[in-house]
């Protein structure tokens, strides 16, 4: 068993967690506090000094020689500032007007970023020749049966959202291929959030087992 006190507090903050599973108690409100009061302060300091500190303050007043200072990073500072003053209640209105801007870059910024990654990148892959060809110029199984899945798999579910036709018929059929290809989809989706959280439990485990415990090699 380890004798390091970092580990021993790992360990039971880490078993606080766990002890949710048998029921809420106050343990596990103890351990939810700290994790919650720790991530906010870590997550704090990491933004203050990355943005404040290295891009903005070093931005502006660049240390070394050569290098023009960035002063349109003033504005998004005061901007920043002007996120402030919601916490006081008479002038809090004010935090509207900086919100707004981060509100509307982003969903500007995603909206191009899902726009291609989501929207041109997979029209792109249901453009490809059906039979593919290996670097040596034969047949290439694999890829060919995955484009032609990719292919049925989009046509089918863009069948099955149109509604302007009702579904019988060949034309159901095809929207009932659509289905199936779109439950493989959010099936797969599923699984793999799933499989990233698992794999957070078994590096807990790990740490209890190993680290705290020293029962694995």
């Amino acid at each position: 068993m380890s004798l390091d006190i970092g580990v021993w507090i790992g360990a039971l903050l880490t078993l606080g967690i766990f002890s949710f599973l048998y029921r809420d108690n106050p343990f596990y409100k103890l351990c939810e506090s700290i994790f919650v009061g720790v991530s906010a302060g870590y997550w704090f300091c990491v933004f203050f000094f990355d943005n404040m500190v290295r891009k903005f303050y070093f931005g502006v007043f660049p240390s070394e020689a050569g290098i023009e200072p960035k002063y349109f990073l003033i504005v998004g500072a005061v901007l920043g500032a002007l996120m402030l003053t919601r916490l006081i209640p008479s002038i809090g209105w004010i935090s509207r007007w900086p919100l707004s801007f981060i509100v509307g870059a982003t969903a500007g910024l995603y909206m191009m970023l899902f726009f291609v990654s989501n929207g041109l990148n997979q029209v792109a892959d249901t453009m490809l020749p059906l039979y593919r060809e290996t670097a040596g110029g034969d047949f290439d199984p694999a890829e060919t049966l995955g484009t032609i899945l990719v292919f049925i798999g989009t046509f089918t579910g863009l069948i099955y959202f149109f509604f302007s036709k009702e579904h019988k018929g060949l034309f159901g059929g095809a929207a009932r291929v659509g289905i199936f290809f779109l439950m493989v989809t959010f099936g797969a989706a599923f699984g793999y959030t799933v499989m990233s959280r698992m794999s957070l439990l078994i590096g807990r485990m790990d740490f209890l087992f190993r680290d705290w415990l020293g029962l694995l090699g």
